[in-house]
């Protein structure tokens, strides 16, 4: 199924009396690529996520947020006193009681609220166990942003499907101009030898060759084959069960080429027309693909 790499996914639970919120948002990229926010209490997550989320999706930009919070969770929990640190802020606070004739009322409360001097970790031991509790929400927030990015690949994938059709009538139109071309370039042509020869018979023969020389240089079947294909191709990846992405990106440069060949060869003012609605087109498909998977 065709995804979009655009998606928001949240889940929250409560899992073992952990609290836990998930947040992911994704937008279009053209690698995997990851960034997370979570407590650094819990750093250690980072990479039980990313791995999970890599075999869920092939490309994309994501922003995952983690909130945990163990207070009410039975898991062992480490208390660690920076000493050093609480002794910079004790002698520091010392001098400025005696500079200022402040009163020295640090008490056990004030040292608590020291930023960085008290600290509360999980247990080396318990790095899977906490993994444990956060993966189910993570998986459900990865569901729900999955959920959204088939969503939004389905629609752009409508729209490519019906650009596709209006590609095939517009190449349709020009492949039936042809054969008027040719006649319309005999008829001037003739015209424009009956004028500089005025009575003198005209070498029909010599007619013939140069129609069919032009009829030779404006061919278009081979262009026209090739862009048949191409679109067929792109209308198979549009049903693949894989990432497509960078597949329908080299049908679109391929058709882009075979249409500017095709113009190239015709000088003719509707097919030329045709031409740039053909180019248009191409390009509107080009920019939707951009956000596929």
């Amino acid at each position: 199924m065709v995804k979009s790499m655009t998606g928001f996914g949240r889940a929250s639970a409560i899992v073992d009396g952990a609290a836990v919120t998930v947040e992911i948002k994704s937008v279009n990229h053209r690698y995997f690529e990851f960034n997370a926010r979570i407590p650094r209490a819990y750093m250690q997550l980072e990479d039980n996520i990313r791995s999970y989320l890599s075999t869920r999706v092939s490309r994309g930009k994501f922003d995952l947020t983690l909130n945990l919070d163990l207070s009410a969770a039975e898991t062992d929990k480490t208390v660690t006193v920076n000493r050093s640190l609480l002794q910079s802020y004790l002698s520091e606070l010392s001098e400025v009681a005696k500079e200022f004739g402040l009163h020295n009322d640090v008490s056990v409360n004030t040292v608590l609220r020291l930023p960085d001097v008290v600290t509360l970790t999980q247990t080396e031991s318990d790095a899977a166990e906490l993994w444990a509790l956060v993966k189910p929400v993570v998986e459900e927030a990865v569901n729900a942003l999955i959920r959204q990015r088939e969503a939004e690949g389905k629609r752009l994938c409508e729209d490519i499907a019906q650009k596709c059709e209006m590609i095939k009538e517009r190449v349709a139109f020009i492949n039936s101009r042809v054969p008027a071309l040719t006649e319309e370039y005999s008829a001037r042509l003739r015209k424009r030898i009956e004028k500089l020869l005025g009575n003198t018979e005209i070498d029909e023969q010599r007619l013939l060759t140069e129609v069919a020389i032009m009829a030779d240089k404006t061919a278009i079947d081979e262009e026209v084959v090739r862009l048949g294909s191409h679109i067929v191709t792109l209308e198979e990846n549009l049903q693949a069960e894989k990432p497509i992405g960078k597949y329908i990106d080299n049908s679109i440069q391929e058709m882009n080429r075979e249409v500017n060949t095709i113009s190239s060869k015709i000088g003719d003012m509707e097919v030329t027309k045709i031409v740039l609605e053909l180019k248009s087109i191409i390009e509107q498909i080009r920019e939707q693909i951009q956000n596929i998977e």
